[in-house]
């Protein structure tokens, strides 16, 4: 298939900067549609449409003379229940509609390996099942149920499930590292943190991309784990963070069970800096089989855990003065510290 015109949702995110970047270098013709403001130096070079995907009257606009779609869009874990369902389950199936209903070829839709919710068994295979933990979770399933009916409707279809993603642009819960590291703190995990736990590098995310939207379609038209192939421990890939700031820190790990109680109890009353599904699986191993898209598609992750995070942390060096101050709920901007900002005191 050749590249054609892009549709990417979310553009002005974390993965649909990087994304449309990746394009850009390829000589690919992009449209930007996200509710957030384009404020990049590449607007120049991309079609930027503002808006809402659950605007219907936008969709003429959005996907006029698209040849692919790649929906990035979400409204991440941190944001309320209802809206979280909304964009994530109605928005796309409003978008498919649209798709379907203009012909288009191609529809890459990226899901999250939180649809496997908190598994028992490692590494998690594309056929296992899904489960998802919280609101964000949920909704993660029900938009690839959605996704299912309309490949079985006939749509080529790729889905693609990516571990946790990091690069140039994201903040979000890694701004908590690279903020401990910068300043000379020690970094805490639950646990021991001798866990296995797998990463993604967003240029690797990017490359899967690539792959399914240009791919044959018998080939692509299917559910896709995404996830770096060298990778160890939490605590080691914490730790090449420490070590690239030069201060001498260290991981340091904090009783599970104790630390678990005391996050479930914050978040209750809106003080934990973190969502359950991360601090209910950080202290476990993490991670997913990559041989169905290395098989298929030839796809292999470049950057190991410890690249994609030194990659990311060098990254917010660079940029930490302008950096906003304002914290939110999505990847591009600080998460609120809560209770942990106490523990850079004796850290």
């Amino acid at each position: 298939m050749s590249a054609g015109t892009y549709l990417v949702t979310g553009g002005a995110g974390f993965m649909g900067i990087n994304l449309i970047r990746f394009l850009l270098a390829r000589g690919v013709q992009v449209r930007s549609y996200d509710i957030a403001p384009f404020a990049y130096p590449e607007a120049g070079e991309v079609d930027v449409l503002q808006g809402d995907i659950r605007d219907r009257s936008l969709h003429d606009r959005a996907f006029e003379g698209v040849d692919v779609v790649v929906h990035c869009a979400a409204a991440l874990p941190l944001c309320s229940p209802e809206e979280i369902r909304s964009t994530n389950v109605e928005g796309t199936r409003a978008l498919l509609e649209t798709a379907r209903e203009r012909g288009i070829g191609r529809f890459v839709h990226i899901s999250s390996t939180a649809v496997y919710g908190i598994p028992d068994h490692h590494p998690l295979v594309e056929e296992d099942p899904m489960q998802g933990v919280g609101p964000y979770g949920a909704s993660k399933v029900a938009a690839e149920h959605v996704c299912g009916e309309f490949r079985a409707g006939g749509m080529c279809l790729p889905v693609l499930r990516p571990k946790s993603f990091v690069g140039p642009e994201r903040l979000g819960a890694f701004e908590l590292l690279y903020d401990f590291a910068q300043d000379g703190h020690g970094f805490p995990v639950l646990g021991s943190g001798d866990n296995r736990y797998q990463l993604l590098d967003v240029d690797d995310l990017n490359s899967a991309v690539w792959l399914c939207a240009t791919g044959e379609a018998r080939a692509v038209n299917d559910t896709f784990n995404v996830g770096a192939e060298r990778f160890g421990s939490l605590r080691e890939s914490f730790q090449a963070v420490l070590d690239r700031a030069g201060h001498g820190k260290r991981v340091i790990g904090l009783p599970a069970a104790p630390a678990i109680w005391t996050l479930r109890a914050l978040e209750a009353v809106g003080l934990s800096p973190l969502y359950k599904w991360i601090y209910e699986t950080a202290g476990k191993d993490s991670y997913v089989s990559t041989r169905k898209i290395t098989d298929r598609l030839g796809w292999h992750a470049r950057h190991s855990n410890e690249e994609a995070l030194v990659r990311n942390y060098d990254w917010y060096v660079a940029n930490r003065d302008r950096i906003s101050a304002k914290t939110g709920h999505t990847h591009r901007v600080p998460w609120k510290r809560g209770a942990l900002r106490l523990l850079r005191l004796v850290i």
